[in-house]
C-alpha cells in the first residue's frame, strides 16, 4: 500500500493507527488527515521519537498492512 492510497482511505485507515498507536487520541489522528508529515510528527511528539525513529516505523506500519 502506498502514501497515496492510504490518504484516500484514511477512515479506514484510523482505527489500524488506533490499534498501533493507543497513546494517540482520535483528534491527533483525525488532524493528520492523512498528512505522512504531521502523522509522523505526531507520533514523534507523543512517544519522544526522533523524526527518523517516528519515520521508520510509519513506513514499516505502512508496508506490513
Amino acid at each position: 500500500m502506498n502514501w497515496d492510497q492510504i490518504q484516500g482511505n484514511w477512515t479506514q485507515f484510523k482505527g489500524k493507527l488506533r490499534e498501533q498507536y493507543g497513546e494517540l487520541t482520535d483528534d491527533e489522528i483525525e488532524e493528520a488527515k492523512g498528512d505522512r508529515e504531521q502523522l509522523i510528527g505526531k507520533i514523534q511528539a507523543k512517544y519522544g521519537k526522533t523524526k527518523e525513529q517516528a519515520k521508520k516505523e510509519v513506513d514499516n506500519f505502512v508496508d506490513s498492512i
